[in-house]
């Protein structure tokens, strides 16, 4: 892939002397750098949001709020270095290796997708770094990927990484001991486009933002603040006023997460805020549902919604990635989930071998929620 027409026009964008751009894909999956008209001072990149919880959003970002976000990503990472691309570019986390290279002055390197994200491509990607100091970020499906091939080469290969940046979905405890097990420098990250991607590192904020909680109306959500915020979004006012608001000079970002902050300070994200299902007048968490099904063995990952349903108002739903998803695999689980959650349990299941995912690696929840919904209406 040529990307020195995508680096040569985002480095003119944020050194104030071209405009605005986004990294766009054509129907063959190739990326480009298209100028966009923002109306907004010093706008450098608009990235799409993923649209995994509604229609795709354009956020704006400044020039000083992604010269802020990689300041402080070298600053908690101790080093500027040569960073290895296996996100793709549309999103805010691939855009993001492009920026901090261009800060760094780098060279970033991209692996071969061309067949899809494989143990083989991102080794032999990663054989082509020649600094010293080398990043690269990943979602949890890539690394769990990485960490199940046999090769040996590949293990070598991830533990060169100064620091591995893991986002876009939540990370299982088990992946993360396995990881650390490996000798792997991990680091989980948390933030969205509407922050300049990651902003928080292993639950605490980097250098210049902010974390609180929500009350009234918002509690309990997780508000972010601070240099790395977003000037908005394009073309959508109304979205806008109700994601951004400042106040006493911070500019602060309203997330669609309940979080909780530790006595240390650290954020610990507990799930989403609509991720609460009534089903039956009961209240149901659909993290925690979704926990107690991922500790089942077998079960590799699990997505819970509620789903409409005329008997209970919600109905629990889960989309289940298994080792086996034969009808005889899919009996075994529906006892097993009987016994670990009872009146809890999801009165309708889908399994294969994986959850149906999004390009940037985050789970297709409305995709999964229609095929949910449409299942339990024909039960």
């Amino acid at each position: 892939m040529d990307i020195d027409p995508i680096l040569k026009a985002l480095a003119a964008a944020l050194h104030g002397e071209g405009p605005a751009v986004e990294i766009v894909t054509d129907a063959d999956g190739k990326p480009s750098a298209v100028p966009v008209e923002t109306g907004v001072e010093d706008a450098a990149l608009v990235v799409r949001t993923s649209g995994s919880t509604g229609t795709p959003k354009a956020t704006v970002l400044t020039i000083d709020a992604l010269a802020a976000s990689s300041v402080a990503t070298a600053m908690a990472l101790r080093g500027e270095g040569q960073w290895l691309l296996a996100l793709p570019l549309q999103y805010v986390a691939g855009a993001q290796v492009l920026v901090r290279s261009l800060y760094a002055g780098t060279r970033p390197w991209v692996m071969d997708q061309s067949n899809g994200f494989t143990s083989e491509a991102f080794t032999a990607a990663a054989e082509e770094l020649t600094d010293k100091i080398r990043f690269t970020s990943l979602v949890p499906t890539q690394l769990q990927r990485l960490l199940d091939s046999p090769a040996p080469e590949t293990l070598a290969a991830l533990r060169r990484f100064n620091a591995i940046l893991l986002g876009g979905a939540p990370a299982s405890a088990e992946l993360l001991a396995a990881a650390n097990a490996e000798g792997l420098h991990v680091v989980t990250t948390y933030g969205s486009a509407e922050t300049c991607g990651g902003c928080v590192y292993d639950g605490e904020p980097l250098d210049g933002v902010e974390i609180r909680l929500g009350e009234g109306e918002l509690e309990g959500r997780v508000l972010l603040g601070g240099d790395t915020v977003a000037a908005g979004y394009l073309d959508a006012a109304e979205a806008s006023g109700k994601a951004f608001f400042e106040e006493d000079g911070t500019r602060w970002y309203v997330t669609g997460d309940l979080g909780e902050l530790g006595d240390d300070g650290k954020l610990t994200v507990l799930g989403r805020a609509d991720d609460v299902i009534i089903t039956g007048g009961v209240k149901a968490s659909a993290a925690y549902i979704q926990g107690k099904l991922e500790e089942l063995e077998g079960v590799n990952a699990a997505f819970v919604a509620g789903v409409p349903s005329r008997e209970w108002g919600q109905a629990v739903a889960a989309y289940i990635a298994v080792d086996d998803p034969s009808r005889e695999g899919i009996r075994d689980f529906t006892a097993r989930r009987q016994a670990a959650l009872g009146a809890l349990a999801p009165k309708t299941v889908l399994a294969d071998k994986e959850l149906l995912m999004l390009p940037n690696g985050k789970p297709d929840r409305l995709a999964m929620i229609e095929l949910l919904s449409n299942l339990h209406q024909g039960q």
